[in-house]
């Protein structure tokens, strides 16, 4: 079994919504959502702190997504609304490091695809 395990990726158009769930074994750590779109790098979209439920977002993503856990189910999720073709992307669910900082997580999921037509 896999650490990280992400689910509710999948295809919208313009202005839809999708939810994307992430199982970890525990919600000790700081935990966060990157995306990494066709020929770009992977980048910091939504992150909380498991104690204080602190949450930090991209500004592209601000208003639009919101990243919160269910401790019951040691889940993290990630409402996306308002999508649009600038968010297609691999989303991945990361544990284990800081803020939006790539280079500080340890724990990776192998991501979920995300497309949004125009």
């Amino acid at each position: 079994k896999r650490p990280l395990m992400e689910s509710g990726g999948g295809s919208v158009q313009t202005g839809g919504s999708l939810r994307l769930a992430c199982e970890l074994p525990s919600l000790r750590f700081n935990m966060a959502w990157f995306r990494q779109a066709p020929g770009k790098g992977r980048k910091g979209v939504a992150t909380i702190y498991p104690g204080t439920e602190y949450t930090i977002y991209s500004d592209d993503v601000k208003g639009r997504f919101n990243i919160s856990q269910d401790r019951s189910k040691n889940t993290i999720y990630l409402q996306m609304n308002d999508l649009q073709p600038a968010d297609t992307a691999a989303y991945y669910c990361a544990a284990s490091g800081y803020g939006l900082e790539l280079e500080a997580y340890k724990l990776w999921g192998q991501g979920t695809n995300v497309t949004v037509s125009a």
